[in-house]
């Protein structure tokens, strides 16, 4: 299942500032530096569409946005609280994680779902939370592999994320005012961890200083030979996106350090990247797969070994017990404003 959301970006430079208007539809966000010249693009708008001024930016597509002096929260906490009030959870239970570890859902276990279109719509509304929510993406891209023919036990899965984001309705991303310009980037997968198909899910994410900007969580479309060459698919998602992000940036005009750190805790994926001999044991691997040691030739990329006990993308690729997701969660600056002060 995806759902694309279309939105123009438009930029507009000058000698030391620029400012830039997003576009969806009817809505329209404005930023930049010179107040002035915003003030300019607000009064010529107004004169061409006759458009409403609300002031600061509080709310977006359902997007709520909160400020300090330390730097921006993000969440989807009225969206959140609409669903659960909805699918009727309010007065359940709270659980702990979005998926419990010793479950293991398949295609065809379980009793058939009389309501599909239910399930389907529930799927359709958390995909949509996942663009603030990432502790719910792995969760979310599994259920959502079931909406063709949803069972009883796909649907009480999807009803445990509900529950847990009951927990924490107003789970918030921090974009730090002081982070440093440059981009990390950690890579994983849980390897032929599907028993239908046997492929497996790669997660990856990337945080600009300590605040995080981009993941995923995915099933591949392919059955890797090994695990190796599993990672080092894993890292090749995770290099093309960093490359992706560094056009951003550029087209912002913005300066930041590079090479990207890319973390890897597989030490012959790490190996394989680095090593120029196209030697028999990655001979089979897609030659797309090989713009990771491309990359890190160009300096773009400096990929680095780092522990399992370390490794942040483990949240998208598997479910976890409680304290091994509450820490990475930790680690990825989600907070709750409602439930503790803001980060400092």
């Amino acid at each position: 299942m995806k759902r694309y959301i279309w939105f123009y970006l438009l930029v507009k430079f000058f000698d030391t500032s620029f400012i830039a208007l997003l576009v969806y539809v009817d809505d329209i966000v404005l930023t930049g530096h010179c107040i002035s010249e915003i003030q300019f693009v607000k009064t010529f708008l107004d004169k061409q569409f006759c458009i409403k001024d609300l002031g600061q930016l509080r709310f977006f597509l359902g997007f709520e946005i909160a400020r300090s002096k330390s730097g921006i929260l993000l969440n989807q906490r009225k969206y959140t609280l609409e669903l659960l009030e909805d699918a009727e959870i309010l007065g359940s239970k709270p659980a702990a994680t979005p998926f419990d570890p010793s479950t293991k859902l398949e295609a065809t276990k379980g009793t058939p779902l009389t309501d599909t279109s239910s399930y389907r719509r529930l799927i359709g509304r958390l995909l949509y939370l996942t663009n603030t929510r990432p502790d719910i993406s792995y969760s979310v891209q599994h259920l959502s592999q079931f909406v063709s023919k949803p069972t009883v036990l796909h649907y009480q899965a999807a009803q445990r994320i509900l529950k847990y984001l009951k927990s924490a309705p107003a789970k918030s991303m921090f974009f730090s005012a002081s982070s440093e310009l440059k981009l990390h980037g950690f890579a994983d997968l849980d390897w032929a961890c599907c028993p239908d198909t046997r492929r497996q899910v790669t997660g990856y994410c990337v945080l600009l200083g300590s605040s995080l900007i981009s993941w995923k969580s995915k099933k591949q479309s392919t059955v890797s030979r090994s695990s190796t060459e599993a990672e080092y698919r894993a890292l090749a998602h995770l290099t093309c996106e960093i490359q992706w992000l560094n056009y951003l940036f550029h087209g912002l005009q913005v300066n930041f350090s590079k090479p990207a750190s890319v973390y890897c805790d597989n030490r012959l994926a790490v190996y394989l990247a680095q090593n120029p001999t196209f030697h028999e044991r990655s001979k089979h691997i897609e030659l797309d797969c090989h713009v990771v040691r491309e990359k890190i030739n160009s300096k773009l990329i400096h990929l680095l070994l780092v522990s399992s006990a370390s490794q942040l993308a483990d949240i998208f690729t598997k479910s976890l017990h409680s304290t091994s997701f509450q820490s990475i969660l930790s680690k990825l600056q989600l907070c709750d404003i409602h439930a503790s002060p803001s980060p400092t």
